[in-house]
């Protein structure tokens, strides 16, 4: 039998029908009130219609002043109960599961990577800044020190997010601790400069992911799936690396959590995105999975399954990977944008290889900023009901997304002042 369509049974005793996961994008697709609509319902309806094992949502943030994009969901303690949130935030559930498959929304708090335009104040573990090249330079703005009250405040709003997915219809929440976001901002020497009991050495680094992980069990019934999203490395010199991950997957082994997805990189260092200058990543791109190799040596630490995503576009590269045993589930993200359908036919046998545009600029920057904007613009299709594009342009991508991301600055601005 493939390794990928074999069914995986979690610590907490969800039962996965196989090994492919959707695994999180970033989609930017609230409408008014930061609320799920019509358009992610149509989205997650297809790809629950595409036969995925697990669908992890992108970033459902847990405050409104805290943004990874102005066309973000949120979701705190108060949503549910105005208006038609709750029926919102079900309907999203019941679409995102119609296929057999479990569905955790990912939480997160961007902490300093909050694009200035979007007029809030960035906080972080310590007073730093996202540095970028060139005028990228002025998409952040220095980011200001929580306090300790401030912190617990943060814990209770992800355990608040949490117990509100939960009482929604959703099967588990994956709580964000990669990518540059607030909970990785702790656990990195180069953002957490602090000298309390929140920094210094890992074990107080540590602190604030595994306070937000037990805050969430205790808040939600056992049979809750709880998983954490961790960076293998930050690909930064001096930043949080492979040796770090696997003592923090070995305190995550203690907190019942039901499996750890690996990725990599933060906005200064886009590994997730394949452009990391660090030569092992590197070295994985061209066999796809940039994060197998970190896999390897971490899953000596892990008691849960793990999970690996990044690249993924041939059935080849998932078979392999799982046949090797290092890790359980298998996360499909870019891919998924261009074919909802890739788990179906990759059990049928038919098209086994998602090819994705290739964008041949120089700016690396600029390159990767194309690369997420053709993904979103097909998101937005399937959300209008329309099929993805196989080759969408770059440029008008681009464009077209810088245009909506700005209509959505507008509108955000609105409702966060009418708070």
């Amino acid at each position: 039998m493939s390794h990928i369509f074999m069914p995986l049974t979690l610590p907490n005793g969800q039962i996965i029908p196989n090994r492919l996961c959707k695994a999180a994008m970033e989609e930017n697709m609230a409408e008014a009130g930061q609320v799920p609509g019509k358009a992610l319902v149509n989205l997650y309806q297809q790809w629950a219609d595409g036969g995925v094992g697990i669908i992890l949502t992108g970033n459902v943030m847990v405050a409104p002043d805290a943004m990874t994009g102005p066309g973000g969901v949120y979701l705190g303690a108060e949503t549910l109960a105005q208006g038609d949130n709750k029926t919102r935030f079900q309907t999203w559930a019941k679409a995102g599961k119609s296929g057999g498959a479990k569905l955790y929304m990912q939480i997160s708090h961007p902490g300093r990577q909050i694009y200035a335009t979007q007029g809030t104040e960035p906080v972080s573990a310590s007073a730093t800044k996202v540095t970028m090249e060139g005028p990228a330079e002025k998409m952040f703005t220095q980011a200001r020190a929580l306090s300790g009250d401030e912190i617990r405040g943060i814990i209770k709003r992800f355990a608040d997010t949490a117990h509100a997915a939960e009482m929604s219809g959703f099967d588990g929440v994956q709580v964000h601790a990669a990518h540059g976001y607030l909970l990785a901002q702790f656990l990195s020497p180069l953002t957490n400069l602090r000298d309390d009991e929140w920094g210094g050495p890992l074990e107080n680094r540590a602190k604030l992911l595994l306070q937000v992980v037990r805050e969430i069990r205790a808040r939600v019934d056992p049979d809750f799936g709880v998983a954490v999203k961790l960076n293998s490395a930050d690909f930064q010199r001096g930043g949080f690396d492979i040796d770090d991950a696997k003592q923090v997957v070995d305190w995550l082994n203690g907190e019942d959590v039901d499996f750890v997805e690996l990725s990599g990189g933060s906005y200064e260092s886009a590994a997730m995105m394949g452009m990391a200058e660090d030569g092992r990543a590197q070295s994985t791109i061209e066999r796809e999975m940039y994060f197998l190799e970190f896999a390897k040596d971490i899953g000596a630490a892990a008691n849960m399954p793990l999970m690996v995503t990044g690249g993924v576009t041939k059935r080849e590269t998932a078979e392999q990977a799982l046949a090797e045993g290092d890790v359980a589930m298998i996360g499909i993200a870019r891919a998924m944008g261009y074919n909802p359908n890739i788990p179906n036919d990759w059990k049928a046998g038919t098209n086994l290889h998602v090819p994705l545009p290739v964008v041949t600029w120089k700016n690396d920057l600029l390159k990767g900023l194309a690369n997420m904007a053709m993904t979103k613009m097909n998101l937005y299709r399937m959300g209008d009901g329309l099929p993805p594009k196989t080759a969408p342009r770059p440029l008008i991508s681009t464009i077209k997304q810088q245009l909506k991301q700005s209509a959505q600055t507008k509108r955000y601005k609105t409702w966060l002042a009418e708070r």
